[in-house]
Order: structure tokens, then C-alpha cells, then sequence
């Protein structure tokens, strides 16, 4: 995933039931730098539990380099989100609570400066690690989309 222009890539890993992260800033966001990330991911979680990964369809996640990884791995289980549905993936949500409390609310005049700011991040969230935790029910979210849907098509009734 990353941050902006300026900003170099960065990948996050959730434990969702503990609420930690294992994240990485790196050069590029290439295939090879996907894989030392997984490879981290792969250290640091315990052997005897499945990893499921859900991400989005980058092309980078599709290499024959990572197909080749995980197809050594059987106890990763990808998902990919759907096409413009990045809301539903986790680790979106906390790309985006990075972003808001941390990277907007300062001034990083350097790249180095930047990834400190996103380590610190990442090492004071995982102190006090929380999870996330859907707050609306599938019908509340559902119902929330048929009224947006709703609005879009009545104004576009009026302009039409």
C-alpha cells in the first residue's frame, strides 16, 4: 500500500484478533519487496497458526515470484478484495487511521523522518494493541449503501 507522492511504500501485516501490526516502509513496491515483507510476516508468526492474507489486486501480489512463494506455503490463505472495496480489508482501516492521527499531523522533511513517524506509529499501537471491530451489522451496512444508491439515482433524476 502506499502513502502518497512523497512517501515511499509501506506494507502492514494485522493480527486481527490481538490488534497488533507488523509493518514495513520500503524503497519500492515491487514484487521482491512484497516478498521479503511476507517473508517477515512468516518469521514472526507462530508456526502452528494459518496466516490468511487478504489484498487487493495489485500486480505485485500476482507475480509468478509470489505465486511461486505462497504455492510452498500451505498454510497461507489469500483472499483478494474485490475491485473498488478496499473499505472491507482491515488493514486499510488502519492505513487510513496511520494517515490521519500520524503522517497528516506532521511535518516530515525528509523520507527517513516520515518512516520514523510510521514506526513510532506502529510501536505505540502495538504496545496497546487494539482490534478492530466492526461496529454496524452486514444489514445496517447494506441498508447504508440502498440509501446512498437511492440519493445518487434521485439526483441524478433531477439534473437528467
Amino acid at each position: 500500500m502506499t502513502t502518497n507522492a512523497t512517501a515511499r511504500p509501506r506494507f502492514a501485516a494485522l493480527d486481527v484478533k490481538a490488534g497488533t501490526v507488523i509493518g514495513r516502509c520500503m524503497p519500492r513496491h515491487r514484487a521482491q519487496e512484497f516478498r521479503r515483507f511476507l517473508d517477515c510476516v512468516e518469521r514472526n508468526v507462530p508456526t502452528e497458526l494459518d496466516i490468511h492474507i487478504v489484498m487487493d489486486n495489485a500486480s505485485s501480489h500476482k507475480t509468478k515470484l509470489i505465486r511461486s512463494w505462497f504455492a510452498k506455503r500451505p498454510r497461507w490463505i489469500i483472499h483478494f478484495t474485490p475491485t473498488s472495496s478496499s473499505w472491507i480489508n482491515q488493514v486499510e482501516r488502519f492505513f487510513a487511521l496511520l494517515s490521519e492521527q500520524q503522517i497528516k499531523r506532521g511535518a516530515h522533511r525528509s523520507t527517513a523522518e516520515l518512516e520514523a513517524a510510521i514506526n513510532a506509529y506502529i510501536d505505540a499501537r502495538n504496545a496497546n494493541p487494539r482490534p478492530f471491530q466492526w461496529v454496524k451489522s452486514a444489514d445496517d451496512i447494506l441498508a447504508s449503501i440502498e440509501r446512498f444508491c437511492h440519493r445518487t439515482l434521485a439526483v441524478h433524476a433531477k439534473v437528467g
